[in-house]
């Protein structure tokens, strides 16, 4: 059978954004990622307000991310890997956000939201379907591939339990255990023997 890997981007193959321009800005309430916050509307709409309070704009945010590396051995990880298989990075950042790793990262497939914006203002978001990981992987998987999925958050898991094989990789502590069905990896290596031998 066909395979697609799946990987979620930030804290897989990239650092949180959100957690870059809050060290940046100075403003402690943008660190909140879905690590803690699993509803996402709510963590998006509370980000969006706090930018607006602090009149954070697009513009900085963009040059923010313009600097920050990946993390260390991701694209070693991700050039392997798709050297072996077909892979599709499910993200839930934003187009407007993504340029700078998918340049990079050797420009992946990425599906991801879009913003709206109006006079370099964060007013909302786009998404382009409810859950679109979850979908994006069931939409595979009727296509009759195999889907290999990974991810680090709360965010990921519906697309970790819709998959053939679902794995929590680099997750918070508290997390594997809410999660038994799910595989544990906490280094690349790791990662990338457990896809290699997750259609076995």
């Amino acid at each position: 059978m066909q395979r697609v890997v799946t990987l979620d981007m930030e804290g897989v193959l990239t650092p949180e954004i959100w957690i870059a321009v809050a060290d940046d800005t100075g403003v402690g309430d943008l660190r909140i990622t879905t690590r803690e916050e699993p509803d996402y509307q709510k963590l998006m709409d509370r980000r969006i307000e706090v930018l607006d309070a602090h009149d954070i704009s697009l513009t900085r945010i963009q040059k923010v991310i313009s600097t920050l590396p990946l993390l260390p051995g991701a694209r070693e990880f991700l050039d392997d890997l798709r050297s072996r298989f077909q892979v599709v990075l499910l993200s839930d950042t934003f187009e407007q956000f993504a340029g700078h790793f998918m340049e990079l990262l050797g420009r992946p497939h990425l599906l991801c939201h879009r913003l709206e914006v109006v006079e370099d203002r964060i007013t909302g978001f786009a998404p382009r379907i409810g859950d679109p990981k979850m979908c994006a992987v069931q939409a595979y998987r009727s296509l009759n591939f195999h889907v290999t999925a990974a991810g680090d958050s709360h965010n990921d898991v519906t697309m970790l339990q819709a998959a053939d094989a679902g794995c929590l990789f680099s997750a918070p502590a508290s997390l594997p255990p809410l999660y038994p069905d799910l595989s544990v990896a906490e280094t690349y290596d790791e990662l990338l023997a457990w896809i290699v031998g997750a259609a076995g």
